[in-house]
């Protein structure tokens, strides 16, 4: 038996795995930030301390790609320093890191879907700030998994795309979605699957990604949310809105990593 703790725990992600570790033989213990803050290095050591964990699975993060390119402190001092800091003590108490990234890593000017040994060249100070930290869990953490996914959704929790499209649909509003960007939208319960099958498995350290395999662009992913529901509201497709925020236009991920 395994002893896993999950930091973000009050996310998508964590909560999915919270739900699904009911039925795993493993001890589980999920921390919101509350219970744990990882930009606290004193919280994060005394917490560790003697608890004997194997796994550390870190899904807290700064994800806010517009406001990452004014609060470039705040989102570095998440994705960065913390995961700096967390490294750190995971290797003092000989934990397996399991890290969550993502696919803005890349420019999106490949032609064909990204895979793990693919060049990393993020465009925005979100994606910037997530190589950063994939970068010190590379060159420092005595074993990782870093798991990069692709438009994370959630058919039934909090906010995210899929509630907001089909809470749209249902109270009759305009439907605009941007047709522009092309990637493969995850659901949040298969990636909680794919982890739960990682730490199980124990395959060789490194990089994997992980997204459901249908590519498509977020206007895609409306229409197909609407069928779900037997909806009919039309959906207008537009481009992607001037943020003063580059996104990569093309990036779905792939992975030749089988396990």
């Amino acid at each position: 038996m395994k002893k896993i703790l999950v930091t973000g725990a009050k996310g998508q992600l964590g909560t999915t795995l919270k739900e699904k570790a009911r039925l795993s033989k493993d001890h589980w213990v999920f921390c919101g930030r509350d219970e744990f803050d990882i930009t606290d290095s004193k919280a994060i050591a005394g917490f560790l301390k003697n608890k004997q964990f194997d796994c550390c699975i870190n899904c807290a993060a700064y994800t806010n790609v517009v406001k990452a390119e004014q609060e470039v402190d705040q989102a570095q001092a998440i994705n960065v320093e913390a995961v700096k800091k967390l490294v750190h003590v995971c290797n003092q108490n000989q934990i397996t890191l399991i890290h969550i990234s993502t696919d803005y890593v890349f420019d999106g000017n490949k032609k064909s879907p990204y895979l793990e040994s693919d060049i990393t060249a993020p465009l925005n100070q979100y994606g910037k700030s997530k190589l950063m930290g994939e970068l010190e869990i590379q060159q420092n953490a005595r074993a990782f998994y870093i798991i990069r996914t692709s438009w994370l959704y959630s058919k039934t929790l909090g906010s995210n795309f899929y509630s907001a499209i089909l809470n749209k649909a249902k109270k009759g509003e305009a439907l605009s979605v941007v047709n522009d960007q092309i990637g493969t939208p995850t659901n949040v319960d298969h990636l909680a699957a794919f982890i739960m099958r990682l730490i199980l498995k124990e395959p060789p350290k490194g990089v994997y990604h992980f997204s459901d395999e249908q590519i498509m662009s977020w206007f895609d992913l409306a229409v197909k949310i609407l069928e779900e529901h037997q909806l009919d509201n039309p959906i207008t497709p537009i481009a992607t809105a001037e943020s003063g925020v580059e996104v990569p236009y093309y990036s779905p991920i792939f992975s030749n990593k089988k396990f």
